[in-house]
C-alpha cells in the first residue's frame, strides 16, 4: 500500500520562503511521477506543480512559475517542492499526489502554508 505524507508547511511572511517534503512508502518511487496541488479556504483544490518519474521533465501552474521548484531525490523517495518570494495568495493546504500508469495514484494528507505578516 502506497504511503504518502507531507511535511514542512507552516507560517511565513511574505517574500519568505518554505520547502514541503513529501515522502512515499510501498512503492517504487523512481517509478511513480509526483503532482502538488493545493487547496484555499473556499476554493477548489488546483494543480501547481509536477515532474515526471524520474525527475527530468517539470511543469508549473503560471501562478508559481519562477517562485517554486519541484525537484524528486529518488533515492529517498522523497520530492520537494521548494517555494520563494511567497505570497498572501500561496495560502493553501498543499497536497502531494504520486501516480503512475496504469491509473495508480495515492494523495498525502495535505499540509498548511500560510502567508501573512
Amino acid at each position: 500500500q502506497v504511503q504518502v505524507v507531507e511535511s514542512g508547511g507552516g507560517m511565513v511572511q511574505p517574500g519568505g520562503s518554505l520547502r514541503l517534503s513529501c515522502v512515499v512508502s510501498g512503492a517504487t518511487f523512481s517509478t511513480y511521477a509526483v503532482r502538488w496541488y493545493r487547496q484555499a479556504p473556499g476554493k477548489e483544490r488546483e494543480w501547481v506543480a509536477g515532474i515526471s518519474s524520474v525527475g527530468g521533465v517539470t511543469n508549473y501552474a503560471v501562478a508559481v512559475k519562477g517562485r517554486f521548484t519541484v525537484s524528486k531525490d529518488n533515492a529517498k523517495n522523497t520530492s520537494y517542492l521548494q517555494m520563494n518570494s511567497l505570497k498572501a495568495e500561496d495560502t493553501a493546504v498543499y497536497f502531494c499526489k504520486v501516480l503512475r500508469l496504469p491509473g495508480l495514484e495515492a494523495w498525502g494528507q495535505g499540509i498548511q502554508v500560510t502567508v501573512s505578516s
